[in-house]
């Protein structure tokens, strides 16, 4: 074998070495960055899909979503109307829990509304939330897991003063963000 063409192939394969060591630092890095950014959203994503690879393009794809959302703040008059709806709707759970947890359910879906976020159904609304509220999704979905769970009579009265407090967490979360 020729000298040259035995220098061609070793530097093809330093080549081919040093795309991959590229390519596998980028991965990872990308991967730190999406679990930094979702927190206990990225192993929810995890758990819910057919591996790394299809949670992290998932993660992805409700980024990329998030920024086609016209997402804005609350102004101050309507951030005082929410707040006493919250008031009214927390002070209900002492003579009627169901009622309460219901009421909670859509105030936090009717914030949701007027910030811009589609409302098209519970899972889509968790995925959309998430991208700027990763810290407070995984408590919305234990607030509607229990809201399910009471209204087909499975729920006790500590599992929805859970819930309240859940939906709580959610809604002052996108109360206050901007």
């Amino acid at each position: 074998m020729n000298s040259a063409l035995l220098v061609l192939i070793v530097v093809i394969v330093a080549l081919v070495l040093i795309a991959l060591l590229i390519y596998s630092t980028a991965r990872r890095h990308r991967s730190d960055a999406l679990r930094q950014h979702y927190g206990p959203e990225y192993d929810h994503a995890l758990q819910n899909s057919n591996g790394k690879t299809e949670a992290e393009s998932k993660l992805l794809a409700r980024s990329k979503r998030r920024e086609e959302l016209d997402i804005r703040p609350l102004d101050p008059a309507a951030r005082k109307r929410y707040n006493s709806a919250w008031t009214a709707a927390k002070a209900d759970f002492v003579d009627d829990p169901d009622r309460a947890i219901a009421k909670a359910d859509e105030l936090v879906k009717e914030v949701m509304s007027e910030r811009g976020y589609p409302i098209d159904g519970f899972e889509q609304q968790a995925a959309d939330v998430s991208v700027g509220h990763p810290d407070v999704v995984s408590q919305y979905r234990s607030a509607h897991a229990i809201a399910v769970a009471r209204g087909n009579g499975e729920a006790s009265t500590e599992e929805s003063r859970q819930a309240m407090i859940h939906y709580r967490a959610m809604f002052e979360e996108l109360i206050r963000s901007a």
